[in-house]
């Protein structure tokens, strides 16, 4: 098993933050920073499958786990995101146990699954046959819970095997309650505690898609594998914050 799906089951709390953009100067700046995963997002960034192979390039030297969250709970997608060779994948919108089961088999070679055995930079670095005979077993499964129906069927969702954790998209699931824009309705908050709450007594790992003013309170909440940012997220943050401290020094030296 690998080092990063141990932690999951561990307990321990586990840092990341998502990768937005395809420069390499940024994922490899990021991979030493010391964060414990990156969330390199194919479904809502412009990132193709070349531009995931770069980042994974630039980060060789980083000890930082990678999951690629892929567009949709595709078997071709998770097939061509796992044959670059990140540690594991998120896959998005899961509601149901048959489709948390989908996306474990799309990400498992037969018997156990369907995914292709044609593994491209794995094989780099490892014997083909040692690859393809633990990757079923090393490969991290995320799975995305993001609506009212995802939440109705959580149980039977981390409940498949082969789900090692899940991640919460409090955007998605605030318009799925009806509260679009407001992640921190109550409504929201409650069914976010119910989430979190259902993973007591399972190995599945709860994460959150969170950010820099609430990981706090999402780990306090239970969260383990809880984003925290975003590359540009930070990057505007730092910026914003130097140039309103140099605009106000500016105007009071005046």
């Amino acid at each position: 098993m690998n080092n990063f799906k141990e932690r999951m089951r561990s307990g321990e709390i586990l840092l990341g933050t998502a990768i937005e953009t395809p420069e390499p100067d940024v994922a490899e700046l990021m991979g030493i920073l010391g964060f414990d995963w990156f969330w390199i997002d194919m479904e809502h960034c412009p990132l193709d499958v070349k531009d995931v192979q770069t980042i994974l390039q630039a980060m060789g030297r980083s000890e930082t786990a990678t999951l690629v969250r892929v567009p949709w709970n595709d078997p071709v997608y998770i097939k061509r995101a796992l044959d670059l060779g990140p540690t594991g994948i998120i896959v998005p919108w899961v509601n149901s146990e048959e489709e948390a089961k989908k996306a474990v088999m799309a990400c498992r070679y037969p018997p156990e699954g369907i995914r292709g055995c044609g593994p491209r930079r794995p094989v780099w670095y490892k014997d083909f046959t040692e690859y393809v005979r633990e990757a079923n077993e090393n490969v991290v499964v995320v799975v995305q819970i993001e609506t009212k129906d995802a939440i109705r069927n959580l149980r039977e969702i981390i409940s498949v095997p082969g789900v090692d954790g899940t991640m919460v998209g409090p955007g998605d699931l605030s318009a799925s309650l009806g509260h679009l824009g407001y992640p921190n309705d109550p409504e929201v908050l409650s069914a976010i505690k119910t989430i979190v709450d259902a993973h007591k007594g399972t190995t599945v790992c709860p994460g959150m898609a969170s950010n820099p003013v609430d990981a706090e309170k999402h780990i306090e909440m239970g969260f383990r594998l809880v984003n925290v940012g975003s590359d540009l997220g930070f990057m505007r943050t730092a910026a914003t914050e130097t140039l309103s401290r140099l605009r106000n020094y500016l105007k009071e030296s005046r």
